[in-house]
C-alpha cells in the first residue's frame, strides 16, 4: 500500500508514535481508569495526527491551517490529560521517558507545518 502525502510528513509521524504510546500505556490501566482518563486520552492523542491528516485534504491552504491549529488544541489536551494521569500515578517514570520526548518534539514541529502551509503559494 502507497503512502498518502500526510503519511510522509514528519509531524504526523511524530502524532502517530504519540497516539500508539498513549494507547499501549492505557491498556494496562484498570477498568475505571481505562474508563474515564483513558479514554479521554486516547481520543485527543489520536485527534492530533487525525487533524494533520484531515488537513491534507483540503483543497485550501486555509482549511489545512485551521486544521493544524485544531491539531494544535488536541496535543494541549493530552498534555493536560498525561498530567492528569500523572498526578493519579497511572503512568511510571518509564511511561514519561518515552512520552515526554514525542510531546515536547511533537509542539514545535506542529508550529513549524502550521507555518510553512501555503508559504510558497501566497499571493496566488
Amino acid at each position: 500500500m502507497s503512502r498518502t502525502n500526510f503519511e510522509n510528513l514528519r509531524v504526523y509521524q511524530l502524532a502517530e508514535q504519540l497516539a500508539d504510546e498513549v494507547w499501549k500505556i492505557v491498556l494496562r490501566w484498570d477498568m475505571f481508569a481505562r474508563d474515564t482518563v483513558g479514554r479521554q486520552i486516547v481520543r485527543s492523542a489520536d485527534s492530533v495526527g487525525a487533524n494533520i491528516a484531515e488537513g491534507t485534504g483540503r483543497h485550501s491552504f486555509q482549511d489545512n491551517r485551521r486544521f493544524v491549529k485544531t491539531a494544535r488544541g488536541s496535543l494541549n489536551e493530552t498534555q493536560h490529560f498525561l498530567r492528569r494521569a500523572f498526578k493519579r500515578n497511572l503512568l511510571t517514570s518509564a511511561d514519561v521517558k518515552r512520552l515526554k520526548p514525542l510531546v515536547d518534539n511533537l509542539a514545535p514541529q506542529l508550529n513549524s507545518y502550521l507555518k510553512s502551509i501555503g508559504r510558497d503559494h501566497q499571493g496566488e
